[in-house]
């Protein structure tokens, strides 16, 4: 059956290139190391230009779930995936991570949806169920039972109960507005104590799996003499909302109930209805006094909503039940965090504006505004937002000049719309290359020289200089004589390196008296 459900999963996935979005499907428990989808064949690359091209999987959860085979270009599952575990309060579990391709300046998102199997049966809490009635109980009365639980989804998850066991008692099922389902003990048939001290019931609760899972509990039915008023609750529903840095131990809601009865069917005491151990592992129910304490720390990003079911008992039989609703809102007790994704080390001076410098990621657990960005604006660097704000880039705003400035140093800062706001930094370095943008230059661009007829070959006639704004090679200067006339250059030479001008063959005054060099200068760009 996993099989089958592994090659459904990898017919279903999907990806948009247009978009840079690759969607895949797995199901949950699949061994380490299971194929999920085929990322080289989706990105239409041969497998040795994929190789080439230098591709990692990034993942900003706590743990990576998924790594990529670089022999195969398939993305694969790294850990084995429990979907009750990592999406107990979602319906739809999706696992997001990213693919960045290295020097490129380039990323894909991948979003894995992690399918539900049938690996868990409906629970109850409590497997023995004991509930004790009073003989003058009203055929027809119901007394809600618990509710089982099954971490699955779907028709995985649980679809029906069934009761066994009695002809005095039948089961009723009612619908949540959630869709939730309630079942319900229905008195079918008055009861006699004299008859019967207790009936034994079997309640049963179903899954829709193929094949369909199935928990059960025993009911234990104690007739007991009449006990007539039953606690009555102040409200049908206690609504409060709290904020997720309440400090542990604080009581977050009394509720209260009063039964009209003397003695000990007066007497009430109050006790929670567990479904889950998630209630009773943050909330206790104090079951003298009816109020509720909060037993570890809220956080508003694991659950933002609680609905306990309490229950206020005489000694007797009877019992009233109301719900606890807690709201917890969000406090900015989360920093927004800012990591380099890809950047580039260095570049070139004649880089065109809107080069990509630097992807960045941000992400802040808290709910509302993800955060706003902020660069130094004396810099030739600028933000770029991407549409859902997680992904900005760090782009060329403007030109550069190295021989102005070669280096940048940026701190980008995030920060939340809270009160008071948090802020995350990180710290970027851009080299900036050299490119031939400056021509050399003389010192003077006319020199004028005396030299006596009888100078000896050999002689130093002048020394030229250039200088050059740029960086090695494109600042490396040669020398060399222009366009002249033969006999000039036959009487001359200039030295390419030093610049320096030495006469050749010997003067004759009498035959030319003034000669005119033109000398260029090169660089080596």
């Amino acid at each position: 059956r996993r099989q089958r459900a592994l090659l459904w999963g990898v017919l279903l996935a999907a990806w948009e290139a247009a978009w840079g979005q690759l969607r895949y499907s797995v199901p949950e428990e699949m061994p380490k190391g299971s194929f999920v989808g085929d990322v080289a064949k989706d990105l239409g690359l041969q497998l040795p230009e994929f190789t080439d091209r230098g591709f990692r999987i990034v993942d900003r959860g706590r743990t990576q779930y998924f790594s990529l085979h670089g022999k195969t270009g398939h993305l694969v599952t790294a850990e084995r995936i429990d979907r009750e575990q990592l999406c107990r309060l979602v319906e739809k579990c999706v696992l997001r991570c990213e693919l960045i391709v290295e020097g490129q300046m380039q990323v894909y998102g991948i979003e894995v949806e992690i399918k539900d199997i049938n690996d868990n049966a409906p629970i109850f809490r409590d497997a023995e169920i004991e509930l004790r009635m009073s003989e003058t109980t009203a055929p027809g009365s119901r007394f809600s039972l618990p509710r089982a639980h099954d971490p699955d989804t779907g028709l995985n998850s649980l679809q029906s109960y069934e009761l066994s066991g009695d002809e005095h008692f039948s089961l009723a099922v009612q619908v949540g507005p959630g869709g939730d389902q309630r079942p319900e003990l229905v008195l079918a048939k008055a009861l006699d104590r004299e008859e019967a001290t207790f009936h034994e019931l079997v309640l049963r609760a179903m899954d829709g799996g193929d094949p369909a899972r199935t928990g059960t509990a025993r009911i234990r039915v104690t007739v007991l003499d009449a006990n007539d008023n039953a606690p009555v609750f102040s409200q049908a529903e206690y609504t409060v909302r709290v904020p997720e840095d309440v400090p542990v131990g604080s009581v977050l809601v009394t509720v209260m109930a009063t039964d009209v009865d003397e003695g000990l069917y007066g007497l009430v005491k109050y006790s929670m209805k567990k479904e889950t151990d998630t209630a009773s592992d943050i909330f206790h129910l104090d079951s003298e006094t009816g109020a509720i304490k909060l037993l570890k720390i809220l956080d508003f990003e694991e659950g933002d909503s609680y609905e306990l079911e309490v229950q206020a008992h005489d000694s007797g039989a009877l019992f009233d039940t109301t719900k606890v609703v807690i709201t917890v809102t969000d406090v900015n007790d989360n920093a927004p965090e800012l990591t380099v994704s890809s950047k580039l080390n260095e570049i070139s001076e004649d880089a065109p504006p809107g080069t990509v410098v630097a992807l960045l990621h941000l992400q802040d657990r808290d709910s509302g505004a993800n955060g706003e960005l902020t660069s130094n604006p004396s810099f030739s660097l600028a933000m770029k937002e991407s549409p859902d704000g997680s992904k900005p880039e760090l782009v060329l705003e403007r030109a550069l000049d190295r021989e102005k400035q070669s280096s940048f140093e940026l701190v980008m800062m995030a920060v939340d719309a809270g009160d008071p706001a948090r802020s995350g930094t990180v710290q970027i370095r851009v080299n900036v290359t050299d490119a031939n943008d400056n021509p050399p230059v003389f010192a003077q661009d006319r020199y004028h020289v005396s030299l006596r007829e009888d100078a000896p070959p050999g002689s130093a006639v002048l020394n030229l200089s250039a200088s050059d704004a740029d960086a090695g090679t494109n600042a490396r200067i040669t020398y060399s004589f222009g366009k002249m006339p033969t006999k000039t250059l036959q009487k001359f030479m200039v030295d390419a390196e030093s610049g320096s001008v030495t006469l050749q063959e010997a003067l004759d005054f009498e035959d030319t008296s003034l000669f005119s060099l033109a000398v260029e200068a090169k660089d080596g760009g």
